[in-house]
């Protein structure tokens, strides 16, 4: 099962590569940019959903299979599944021992694999038993999987091709940070004036010393950098969130007042 929206780039290769399972789905959020015909000329089959976000995406594949199939194995237009990745799935589901499995990934990040700074294991919940599991609807952006007992762990390593260069980092980390600004604003958290140094400082110490970036270099260094950019941007946006909601409220108290 391949989730995707403008992935014409990506999408042929990761359906290739998913060769070896009994059906290949694109569950597509209405591509413009060919990704349809790509996945149709490779073999696959299509089905279009309106995306409201990342969570409800996934259910909503999820139950579309539910009469079809036991299980379905999610990956990412950028992944690739390698062949003794297929033989560890093909194994484990012989004899299931739980009703979610997650899978390492080897991460390449501006076309380097990157193994620290908290990119390896970089376990994703992605093998799932149809009809007992889910995706929690309150994380809208870095799902977390429902079911119960334990989740089971491959050990073959999905490839992700990630970022391919710092432009691309940056569109995509500017949509997660106002993911998570958000889900922390519904949850009614306000920034504190140190949130905007010791959490980014925090956040530069744990990919760099405390998840081993520095073992990457310069690479681990400049990623390390970034991240704990993020983490400072997650909370400018977090405060403009307030700021605006706040700037609501004044509004329509001084409007209630009025005669």
């Amino acid at each position: 099962m391949v989730l995707t929206l403008n992935e014409s780039q990506h999408i042929g290769a990761c359906l290739d590569s998913l060769a070896w399972a009994d059906d290949r789905l694109v569950f597509d959020s209405f591509s413009t940019d060919g990704t349809v015909e790509i996945a149709q000329t490779h073999g696959a089959r299509v089905i279009q959903n309106v995306f409201h976000n990342y969570a409800q995406q996934r259910n909503a594949a999820l139950a579309q299979v539910q009469d079809e199939f036991a299980w379905v194995f999610f990956v990412d237009a950028d992944e690739r599944c390698t062949l003794a990745l297929a033989d560890e799935i093909r194994a484990v589901l012989a004899h299931p021992q739980a009703a979610v499995y997650a899978v390492p990934r080897h991460n390449y990040l501006f076309g380097k694999l990157t193994l620290g700074a908290g990119w390896f294991p970089d376990y994703q919940a992605r093998l799932f038993q149809v009809g007992q599991t889910g995706f929690d609807l309150a994380r809208e952006v870095h799902e977390t999987a429902v079911f119960e007992g334990e989740m089971g762990h491959l050990q073959t390593p999905l490839v992700h091709y990630n970022y391919q260069d710092v432009a691309q980092f940056h569109r995509k980390q500017r949509k997660y940070t106002e993911y998570d600004a958000g889900i922390l604003f519904k949850q009614g958290v306000r920034p504190k004036p140190r949130n905007f140094v010791l959490q980014p400082l925090r956040e530069f110490r744990r990919r760099f010393i405390s998840l081993r970036g520095y073992k990457e270099g310069r690479h681990g260094l400049q990623l390390s950098s970034l991240m704990a950019y993020y983490n400072f941007d997650m909370y400018r946006r977090l405060a403009r969130m307030w700021r605006e909601a706040d700037s609501r409220r004044e509004a329509d108290s001084r409007q209630s007042a009025q005669p």
